[in-house]
């Protein structure tokens, strides 16, 4: 059965995506050459350029799958425990555990600040991070079990401070002894907006 133009176009987009997010969880986006990734891939240079312009345009895809996968497994997180400040608290550690991963660690916390600038990660990390957000505190607010407080607000400063989190966990020599410390220090302050 022949293939679609768009089942094509979806099928190159995608080896290029996880071959080239291979490649730099490996090794760092630096050190890979568009050339090695398109091999990786089994697509032409060609292809490359014709659905990404360029490494930088790939490599933004690759950082928007990985957070898109996160924010998912996150949001599950969340929705399987029994009440919204219990779902604060799993959303927290399934959040930290991903970012004791190594592509995590590489692609999102070290090279997309670098190769995408400061504005474009945190745009990145607010499109998957903040609605998300927004909708955990509104539903916790609404359910009585979290202080009422202007939500957009909140979710912010969550944001800001799990991805401060997520960055100490990164630079850290002991990344786990800083997930434990940022643990502590999240899961106390979360623990402080449950209304008693």
């Amino acid at each position: 059965m022949r293939r679609t133009q768009q089942e094509r176009s979806s099928s190159t987009k995608a080896d290029l995506v996880a071959a080239a997010r291979e490649l730099f969880a490996a090794r760092g986006y630096q050190a890979v050459p568009a050339d090695e990734i398109v091999r990786a891939a089994g697509v032409t240079r060609g292809a490359l350029y014709h659905h990404y312009a360029d490494k930088q345009g790939l490599f933004r895809a690759v950082v928007e799958d990985l957070e898109r996968e996160i924010t998912a497994d996150v949001d599950a997180a969340f929705s399987a425990a029994p009440d919204p400040a219990g779902g604060m608290a799993a959303a927290l550690e399934v959040f930290l555990d991903a970012c004791m991963r190594d592509d995590v660690r590489q692609i999102s916390l070290t090279d997309a600040p670098a190769v995408l600038g400061w504005a474009n990660w945190r745009e990145i990390e607010a499109e998957h991070g903040l609605g998300l957000l927004v909708d955990v505190l509104a539903r916790g607010i609404e359910a009585g079990q979290l202080t009422p407080q202007p939500v957009r607000a909140l979710a912010q400063l969550v944001l800001a401070a799990v991805m401060e989190a997520a960055r100490m966990i990164a630079d850290a020599d002991d990344p786990a002894a800083a997930r434990a410390d940022a643990q502590q220090v999240l899961g106390t302050w979360f623990a402080a907006l449950v209304r008693r």
